[in-house]
């Protein structure tokens, strides 16, 4: 039996769907926890915690 509806459609990726509308800002921020230069998608706010891409995998809650 054959399903209809969105889920036998391929949706395709983001950018095919329009979301990825050209290139995105990144900020320099400095990681709080080993202090190396950094690259975010988003403006750093200085009261929180900015952290490089290992720093913020190590700190991640695991999913099982």
């Amino acid at each position: 039996m054959e399903r209809k509806g969105s889920q036998s459609r391929d949706r395709g990726s983001s950018r095919e769907r329009g979301y990825g509308k050209g290139p995105q800002t990144m900020y320099k921020a400095k990681c709080s926890d080993c202090g190396e230069e950094t690259e975010v998608p988003f403006k750093p706010d200085p009261e929180r915690p900015v952290y490089c891409r290992e720093c913020y995998a190590k700190r991640k809650p695991k999913r099982y």
